[in-house]
Protein backbone atom coordinates (compact mmCIF):
# COMPACT_ATOMS: atom_id res chain seq x y z
CA UNK A 1 0.00 0.00 0.00
CA UNK A 2 1.24 3.50 -0.84
CA UNK A 3 1.46 5.83 2.13
CA UNK A 4 0.37 9.47 2.01
CA UNK A 5 3.92 10.78 1.62
CA UNK A 6 4.64 8.51 -1.37
CA UNK A 7 1.29 9.34 -2.94
CA UNK A 8 1.94 13.06 -2.62
CA UNK A 9 5.36 12.67 -4.23
CA UNK A 10 3.92 10.68 -7.15
CA UNK A 11 1.24 13.29 -7.67
CA UNK A 12 3.84 16.06 -7.63
CA UNK A 13 5.97 14.31 -10.25
CA UNK A 14 3.00 13.58 -12.47
CA UNK A 15 1.56 17.06 -12.25
CA UNK A 16 4.53 19.29 -12.92
CA UNK A 17 5.17 20.17 -16.54
CA UNK A 18 7.73 22.87 -17.09
CA UNK A 19 7.33 24.89 -20.27
CA UNK A 20 9.82 27.26 -21.94
CA UNK A 21 7.69 30.40 -22.23
CA UNK A 22 9.88 31.97 -24.87
CA UNK A 23 10.21 28.80 -26.91
CA UNK A 24 13.62 28.96 -28.50
CA UNK A 25 16.67 26.68 -28.43
CA UNK A 26 19.81 28.62 -28.94
CA UNK A 27 23.46 28.04 -29.64
CA UNK A 28 26.13 30.73 -30.29
CA UNK A 29 28.38 33.06 -32.52
CA UNK A 30 30.57 36.17 -33.14
CA UNK A 31 32.32 38.31 -35.70
CA UNK A 32 35.21 40.76 -36.22
CA UNK A 33 35.18 41.89 -39.86
CA UNK A 34 33.85 45.39 -40.56
CA UNK A 35 30.67 45.77 -42.58
CA UNK A 36 29.78 49.08 -44.19
CA UNK A 37 26.02 49.10 -43.95
CA UNK A 38 23.30 51.42 -42.72
CA UNK A 39 23.14 51.60 -38.93
CA UNK A 40 20.50 51.09 -36.13
CA UNK A 41 19.68 49.51 -32.60
CA UNK A 42 17.42 49.41 -29.23
CA UNK A 43 17.10 49.68 -25.24
CA UNK A 44 15.36 49.29 -21.62
CA UNK A 45 16.29 47.91 -18.15
CA UNK A 46 15.98 44.41 -16.27
CA UNK A 47 15.39 43.28 -12.64
CA UNK A 48 16.73 40.73 -10.18
CA UNK A 49 13.67 38.68 -9.20
CA UNK A 50 12.33 35.17 -9.12
CA UNK A 51 8.82 34.36 -10.26
CA UNK A 52 7.06 31.17 -9.16
CA UNK A 53 5.59 29.49 -12.22
CA UNK A 54 2.20 27.86 -11.92
CA UNK A 55 2.22 24.08 -12.26
CA UNK A 56 0.39 23.00 -15.37
CA UNK A 57 -1.74 19.94 -14.74
CA UNK A 58 -2.32 17.87 -17.86
CA UNK A 59 -5.21 15.48 -18.41
CA UNK A 60 -3.78 12.04 -19.13
CA UNK A 61 -4.83 10.13 -22.21
CA UNK A 62 -3.01 6.99 -23.32
CA UNK A 63 -0.49 8.26 -25.86
CA UNK A 64 3.19 7.49 -25.39
CA UNK A 65 5.85 9.29 -27.41
CA UNK A 66 9.11 7.33 -27.73
CA UNK A 67 12.25 9.22 -26.73
CA UNK A 68 15.78 8.12 -27.64
CA UNK A 69 18.09 8.00 -24.63
CA UNK A 70 21.36 9.99 -24.83
CA UNK A 71 23.31 6.74 -25.09
CA UNK A 72 21.25 5.75 -28.13
CA UNK A 73 20.16 2.46 -26.60
CA UNK A 74 16.98 1.75 -24.66
CA UNK A 75 14.03 3.90 -25.62
CA UNK A 76 11.87 5.43 -22.92
CA UNK A 77 8.42 6.99 -23.27
CA UNK A 78 6.45 9.69 -21.56
CA UNK A 79 2.70 10.12 -21.45
CA UNK A 80 1.12 13.19 -22.94
CA UNK A 81 -2.39 14.44 -23.44
CA UNK A 82 -3.14 12.51 -26.60
CA UNK A 83 -6.18 14.49 -27.71
CA UNK A 84 -6.31 17.96 -29.21
CA UNK A 85 -9.16 19.42 -31.19
CA UNK A 86 -10.83 16.02 -31.36
CA UNK A 87 -7.77 14.38 -32.95
CA UNK A 88 -5.30 11.96 -31.43
CA UNK A 89 -1.73 13.30 -31.53
CA UNK A 90 0.75 11.38 -33.68
CA UNK A 91 3.44 9.18 -32.15
CA UNK A 92 5.90 10.13 -34.91
CA UNK A 93 9.17 11.31 -33.28
CA UNK A 94 9.73 15.04 -33.48
CA UNK A 95 12.73 16.39 -35.42
CA UNK A 96 15.76 17.83 -33.63
CA UNK A 97 15.45 21.55 -32.86
CA UNK A 98 12.79 23.80 -31.42
CA UNK A 99 9.20 22.76 -32.00
CA UNK A 100 7.55 24.10 -35.12
CA UNK A 101 5.00 26.84 -34.59
CA UNK A 102 1.92 24.62 -34.95
CA UNK A 103 3.12 22.01 -32.46
CA UNK A 104 4.28 24.71 -30.06
CA UNK A 105 0.90 26.44 -30.19
CA UNK A 106 -1.40 23.41 -30.23
CA UNK A 107 0.42 20.97 -27.97
CA UNK A 108 2.31 23.27 -25.59
CA UNK A 109 0.84 26.76 -25.36
CA UNK A 110 -2.80 25.74 -25.68
CA UNK A 111 -2.31 23.56 -22.59
CA UNK A 112 -1.52 26.60 -20.45
CA UNK A 113 -4.96 27.67 -19.24
CA UNK A 114 -4.40 29.50 -15.97
CA UNK A 115 -3.90 33.27 -16.29
CA UNK A 116 -2.70 35.87 -13.78
CA UNK A 117 -3.75 39.49 -14.09
CA UNK A 118 -0.19 40.66 -13.40
CA UNK A 119 1.14 39.07 -16.60
CA UNK A 120 1.22 41.65 -19.39
CA UNK A 121 3.01 39.58 -22.04
CA UNK A 122 2.65 35.83 -21.72
CA UNK A 123 3.90 32.75 -23.55
CA UNK A 124 3.29 32.91 -27.30
CA UNK A 125 4.78 31.88 -30.64
CA UNK A 126 7.61 34.29 -31.44
CA UNK A 127 7.58 36.01 -28.05
CA UNK A 128 11.10 36.42 -26.67
CA UNK A 129 10.08 37.49 -23.16
CA UNK A 130 7.33 37.45 -20.59
CA UNK A 131 6.46 40.79 -18.97
CA UNK A 132 5.05 40.92 -15.45
CA UNK A 133 3.50 43.95 -13.71
CA UNK A 134 5.51 44.94 -10.64
CA UNK A 135 3.72 48.22 -9.98
CA UNK A 136 5.81 51.19 -11.11
CA UNK A 137 8.07 48.74 -12.95
CA UNK A 138 7.69 45.75 -15.23
CA UNK A 139 9.78 42.62 -14.76
CA UNK A 140 10.95 41.18 -18.09
CA UNK A 141 11.91 37.47 -18.05
CA UNK A 142 13.35 35.07 -20.64
CA UNK A 143 14.58 31.47 -20.52
CA UNK A 144 16.74 29.66 -23.09
CA UNK A 145 18.91 26.54 -23.27
CA UNK A 146 22.28 26.02 -24.91
CA UNK A 147 22.15 22.54 -26.44
CA UNK A 148 24.13 22.61 -29.69
CA UNK A 149 27.41 24.17 -28.52
CA UNK A 150 30.24 22.81 -26.41
CA UNK A 151 33.40 24.90 -26.60
CA UNK A 152 31.77 28.26 -25.74
CA UNK A 153 28.74 27.06 -23.79
CA UNK A 154 29.39 29.12 -20.64
CA UNK A 155 29.69 32.36 -22.57
CA UNK A 156 26.71 31.64 -24.81
CA UNK A 157 24.44 30.71 -21.89
CA UNK A 158 24.80 34.26 -20.56
CA UNK A 159 24.41 36.11 -23.83
CA UNK A 160 21.47 34.17 -25.28
CA UNK A 161 18.97 34.97 -22.52
CA UNK A 162 20.34 38.49 -21.99
CA UNK A 163 19.81 39.11 -25.70
CA UNK A 164 16.12 38.32 -25.32
CA UNK A 165 15.81 40.91 -22.56
CA UNK A 166 17.58 43.43 -24.80
CA UNK A 167 15.07 42.71 -27.58
CA UNK A 168 12.52 44.48 -25.37
CA UNK A 169 14.82 47.49 -25.27
CA UNK A 170 15.81 46.58 -21.69
CA UNK A 171 19.14 46.13 -19.96
CA UNK A 172 19.42 42.72 -18.21
CA UNK A 173 20.15 42.80 -14.47
CA UNK A 174 20.20 39.23 -13.18
CA UNK A 175 20.52 35.69 -14.55
CA UNK A 176 20.26 32.13 -13.19
CA UNK A 177 22.00 29.08 -14.68
CA UNK A 178 20.90 25.42 -14.52
CA UNK A 179 24.01 23.48 -15.57
CA UNK A 180 23.65 19.79 -16.45
CA UNK A 181 26.91 17.94 -17.06
CA UNK A 182 27.58 14.44 -18.46
CA UNK A 183 29.25 11.64 -16.56
CA UNK A 184 33.01 12.07 -16.85
CA UNK A 185 32.98 15.86 -16.41
CA UNK A 186 36.06 17.07 -14.51
CA UNK A 187 36.59 19.93 -12.11
CA UNK A 188 38.61 21.61 -14.85
CA UNK A 189 35.64 21.37 -17.23
CA UNK A 190 33.37 23.09 -14.70
CA UNK A 191 36.01 25.74 -14.08
CA UNK A 192 36.24 26.50 -17.82
CA UNK A 193 32.46 26.80 -18.18
CA UNK A 194 32.07 29.10 -15.18
CA UNK A 195 35.08 31.21 -16.15
CA UNK A 196 33.39 31.85 -19.49
CA UNK A 197 30.06 32.57 -17.80
CA UNK A 198 31.64 34.92 -15.27
CA UNK A 199 33.49 36.87 -17.95
CA UNK A 200 30.42 37.12 -20.18
CA UNK A 201 28.22 38.24 -17.26
CA UNK A 202 30.69 40.97 -16.36
CA UNK A 203 30.81 42.14 -19.97
CA UNK A 204 27.00 42.22 -20.15
CA UNK A 205 26.65 43.96 -16.78
CA UNK A 206 24.45 41.18 -15.41
CA UNK A 207 24.83 39.35 -12.08
CA UNK A 208 24.61 35.57 -11.85
CA UNK A 209 22.14 35.39 -8.96
CA UNK A 210 21.60 31.66 -8.62
CA UNK A 211 21.00 28.34 -10.34
CA UNK A 212 21.83 24.65 -10.10
CA UNK A 213 24.78 22.45 -11.16
CA UNK A 214 24.89 18.66 -11.39
CA UNK A 215 26.46 15.71 -13.17
CA UNK A 216 23.77 13.49 -14.67
CA UNK A 217 23.36 10.48 -16.95
CA UNK A 218 20.49 12.32 -18.64
CA UNK A 219 22.85 14.25 -20.97
CA UNK A 220 25.83 13.24 -23.11
CA UNK A 221 27.29 16.74 -23.41
CA UNK A 222 26.95 19.89 -21.26
CA UNK A 223 23.54 21.59 -21.35
CA UNK A 224 22.86 24.95 -19.71
CA UNK A 225 19.44 26.56 -19.26
CA UNK A 226 19.61 30.24 -18.36
CA UNK A 227 16.89 32.62 -17.18
CA UNK A 228 17.52 36.36 -17.39
CA UNK A 229 15.62 39.18 -15.70
CA UNK A 230 15.25 42.82 -16.65
CA UNK A 231 13.44 45.84 -15.26
CA UNK A 232 11.64 48.58 -17.16
CA UNK A 233 9.35 51.39 -16.21
CA UNK A 234 5.77 50.21 -16.50
CA UNK A 235 4.71 49.75 -20.15
CA UNK A 236 8.13 50.91 -21.44
CA UNK A 237 9.02 47.46 -22.82
CA UNK A 238 8.96 47.32 -26.62
CA UNK A 239 7.18 44.65 -28.64
CA UNK A 240 6.45 43.49 -32.18
CA UNK A 241 2.82 44.33 -31.44
CA UNK A 242 3.90 47.93 -32.14
CA UNK A 243 4.89 47.22 -35.77
CA UNK A 244 3.05 49.08 -38.53
CA UNK A 245 2.83 48.71 -42.29
CA UNK A 246 5.51 50.89 -43.90
CA UNK A 247 8.05 50.43 -41.08
CA UNK A 248 11.56 49.42 -42.09
CA UNK A 249 13.25 46.17 -41.06
CA UNK A 250 16.89 46.41 -39.92
CA UNK A 251 19.51 43.81 -39.00
CA UNK A 252 22.63 44.31 -36.90
CA UNK A 253 25.91 42.56 -37.77
CA UNK A 254 25.81 39.48 -40.07
CA UNK A 255 23.16 36.87 -40.77
CA UNK A 256 24.09 33.33 -39.68
CA UNK A 257 27.01 34.50 -37.54
CA UNK A 258 26.28 32.24 -34.57
CA UNK A 259 25.92 29.10 -36.66
CA UNK A 260 29.12 30.04 -38.46
CA UNK A 261 31.00 30.35 -35.18
CA UNK A 262 29.64 27.07 -33.81
CA UNK A 263 30.51 25.06 -36.90
CA UNK A 264 33.98 26.63 -37.12
CA UNK A 265 34.63 25.88 -33.42
CA UNK A 266 33.23 22.36 -33.18
CA UNK A 267 33.90 21.04 -36.72
CA UNK A 268 37.29 22.52 -37.52
CA UNK A 269 38.63 19.33 -39.10
CA UNK A 270 35.84 19.33 -41.69
CA UNK A 271 36.72 22.87 -42.78
CA UNK A 272 40.47 22.62 -43.38
CA UNK A 273 39.91 22.52 -47.16
CA UNK A 274 37.15 25.15 -47.04
CA UNK A 275 38.64 28.01 -44.99
CA UNK A 276 42.17 29.25 -44.60
CA UNK A 277 43.68 29.23 -41.10
CA UNK A 278 43.02 32.97 -40.86
CA UNK A 279 39.40 32.60 -42.01
CA UNK A 280 38.84 29.76 -39.56
CA UNK A 281 40.12 31.86 -36.68
CA UNK A 282 37.92 34.75 -37.73
CA UNK A 283 34.87 32.48 -38.05
CA UNK A 284 35.42 31.06 -34.55
CA UNK A 285 35.77 34.57 -33.16
CA UNK A 286 32.18 35.30 -34.15
CA UNK A 287 31.09 33.52 -30.97
CA UNK A 288 32.68 36.27 -28.91
CA UNK A 289 30.33 38.86 -30.38
CA UNK A 290 26.93 37.26 -29.79
CA UNK A 291 25.64 39.90 -27.39
CA UNK A 292 23.02 42.33 -28.70
CA UNK A 293 22.53 44.18 -25.41
CA UNK A 294 24.41 47.24 -26.63
CA UNK A 295 22.25 47.79 -29.73
CA UNK A 296 19.05 46.73 -27.96
CA UNK A 297 19.43 49.32 -25.21
CA UNK A 298 20.51 52.03 -27.66
CA UNK A 299 17.54 51.47 -29.96
CA UNK A 300 15.16 51.24 -27.02
CA UNK A 301 16.06 54.79 -26.04
CA UNK A 302 15.03 55.98 -29.51
CA UNK A 303 11.89 53.86 -29.72
CA UNK A 304 11.13 51.01 -32.11
CA UNK A 305 8.26 49.02 -33.54
CA UNK A 306 9.71 45.91 -31.93
CA UNK A 307 12.93 43.91 -31.92
CA UNK A 308 13.83 40.23 -32.12
CA UNK A 309 17.05 38.47 -31.13
CA UNK A 310 17.69 36.26 -34.18
CA UNK A 311 18.23 32.69 -33.00
CA UNK A 312 17.04 29.32 -34.35
CA UNK A 313 15.42 29.63 -37.75
CA UNK A 314 17.72 32.50 -38.69
CA UNK A 315 16.73 35.74 -40.36
CA UNK A 316 13.73 34.30 -42.19
CA UNK A 317 12.43 32.62 -39.05
CA UNK A 318 12.80 35.84 -37.06
CA UNK A 319 10.83 38.00 -39.48
CA UNK A 320 8.12 35.32 -39.71
CA UNK A 321 7.77 35.28 -35.92
CA UNK A 322 7.59 39.07 -35.66
CA UNK A 323 4.96 39.26 -38.40
CA UNK A 324 3.02 36.43 -36.76
CA UNK A 325 2.83 38.44 -33.55
CA UNK A 326 1.78 41.65 -35.32
CA UNK A 327 -0.51 40.06 -37.93
CA UNK A 328 1.35 41.83 -40.76
CA UNK A 329 3.34 40.95 -43.87
CA UNK A 330 6.88 41.86 -44.90
CA UNK A 331 9.35 41.84 -47.75
CA UNK A 332 13.09 41.27 -47.28
CA UNK A 333 15.71 42.10 -49.90
CA UNK A 334 18.35 39.37 -50.13
CA UNK A 335 21.03 41.57 -51.64
CA UNK A 336 20.75 43.93 -48.62
CA UNK A 337 21.24 41.19 -45.99
CA UNK A 338 24.89 41.16 -44.83
CA UNK A 339 26.71 37.80 -44.74
CA UNK A 340 30.23 37.21 -43.42
CA UNK A 341 32.52 35.67 -46.10
CA UNK A 342 33.10 32.64 -43.85
CA UNK A 343 29.35 32.08 -43.59
CA UNK A 344 29.03 32.01 -47.37
CA UNK A 345 31.79 29.38 -47.68
CA UNK A 346 30.55 27.23 -44.78
CA UNK A 347 26.96 27.32 -46.03
CA UNK A 348 28.03 26.30 -49.54
CA UNK A 349 30.18 23.45 -48.21
CA UNK A 350 27.47 21.93 -46.01
CA UNK A 351 24.51 22.83 -48.24
CA UNK A 352 22.94 25.24 -45.73
CA UNK A 353 20.53 28.12 -46.27
CA UNK A 354 22.43 30.95 -44.53
CA UNK A 355 19.26 32.95 -43.92
CA UNK A 356 17.80 30.04 -41.92
CA UNK A 357 20.97 29.53 -39.86
CA UNK A 358 20.99 30.36 -36.15
CA UNK A 359 22.10 33.97 -35.76
CA UNK A 360 22.48 35.05 -32.14
CA UNK A 361 24.46 38.28 -32.20
CA UNK A 362 22.06 39.74 -34.76
CA UNK A 363 19.20 41.96 -33.66
CA UNK A 364 16.25 42.42 -35.99
CA UNK A 365 14.79 45.88 -35.44
CA UNK A 366 11.61 47.36 -36.87
CA UNK A 367 11.40 51.16 -36.93
CA UNK A 368 9.12 53.84 -38.32
CA UNK A 369 10.52 55.71 -41.34
CA UNK A 370 10.80 58.96 -39.35
CA UNK A 371 13.05 57.24 -36.78
CA UNK A 372 15.37 55.58 -39.28
CA UNK A 373 18.16 58.15 -39.22
CA UNK A 374 18.13 58.58 -35.43
CA UNK A 375 18.27 54.84 -34.89
CA UNK A 376 21.07 54.34 -37.39
CA UNK A 377 23.04 57.14 -35.78
CA UNK A 378 22.54 55.70 -32.27
CA UNK A 379 23.68 52.22 -33.27
CA UNK A 380 26.53 53.58 -35.34
CA UNK A 381 27.74 55.56 -32.32
CA UNK A 382 27.69 52.29 -30.33
CA UNK A 383 30.04 50.75 -32.88
CA UNK A 384 27.55 48.18 -34.17
CA UNK A 385 26.90 47.80 -37.93
CA UNK A 386 23.28 47.55 -39.06
CA UNK A 387 21.62 47.27 -42.45
CA UNK A 388 18.15 48.12 -43.72
CA UNK A 389 16.99 44.79 -45.15
CA UNK A 390 13.26 45.11 -45.79
CA UNK A 391 9.90 46.68 -45.06
CA UNK A 392 6.70 45.75 -43.22
CA UNK A 393 3.62 45.25 -45.41
CA UNK A 394 -0.15 45.16 -44.75
CA UNK A 395 -1.65 41.81 -43.65
CA UNK A 396 -2.58 40.94 -47.25
CA UNK A 397 0.89 41.89 -48.55
CA UNK A 398 2.31 38.45 -47.92
CA UNK A 399 5.66 37.48 -46.44
CA UNK A 400 8.44 36.98 -48.95
CA UNK A 401 12.11 37.33 -49.81
CA UNK A 402 13.20 39.00 -53.03
CA UNK A 403 16.24 37.02 -54.14
CA UNK A 404 19.28 38.71 -55.63
CA UNK A 405 18.23 37.46 -59.08
CA UNK A 406 14.74 38.94 -58.68
CA UNK A 407 13.00 35.64 -57.90
CA UNK A 408 10.41 35.66 -55.12
CA UNK A 409 10.67 33.16 -52.24
CA UNK A 410 7.82 32.76 -49.78
CA UNK A 411 8.93 33.02 -46.15
CA UNK A 412 7.37 30.05 -44.38
CA UNK A 413 7.19 29.22 -40.65
CA UNK A 414 10.51 28.23 -39.04
CA UNK A 415 11.63 24.62 -39.39
CA UNK A 416 14.52 22.88 -37.59
CA UNK A 417 17.55 25.13 -37.84
CA UNK A 418 20.08 24.57 -40.61
CA UNK A 419 22.70 24.01 -37.91
CA UNK A 420 21.21 20.58 -37.16
CA UNK A 421 22.21 19.39 -40.63
CA UNK A 422 25.76 19.58 -39.30
CA UNK A 423 25.29 19.02 -35.55
CA UNK A 424 23.65 15.58 -35.48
Amino acid sequence: MINEKDAAEQTRKADVFKSDSTGSVKAHSRQTAAFAGTQLGTGVEPVQVKIAAEDVRMQHVESHVPIQTPAGGQRASFATDGVHGGQVCSDVPLPVGKLDSDVLQNIVLDRISYRRAEVKTRAGVGEDCAVVDFGAYDCVVSTDPITAAVSEIGRLAIHISCNDIASNGIEPLGITLAVMLPVGTTVHDVECIMTQAGEAAAAAGVEIIGGHTEVTQAVNQPVIVSTAFGRALSDASQSAHDMKSGDYVFLTKWAGMEGTGIIASDFEAALTDVLTAEELTEARSLLKDVSVVKEGVAAGKIGTGGMHDVTEGGILGAVWEMCHIAGLGAVLWEDCIPLHPSTVKIAAHFGLHPLRLISSGCMMVVAAPEKKEALMAAIGAAGVPISCIGQILPPDGGLHLVRADGAIEEITPPEPDELYKVVK
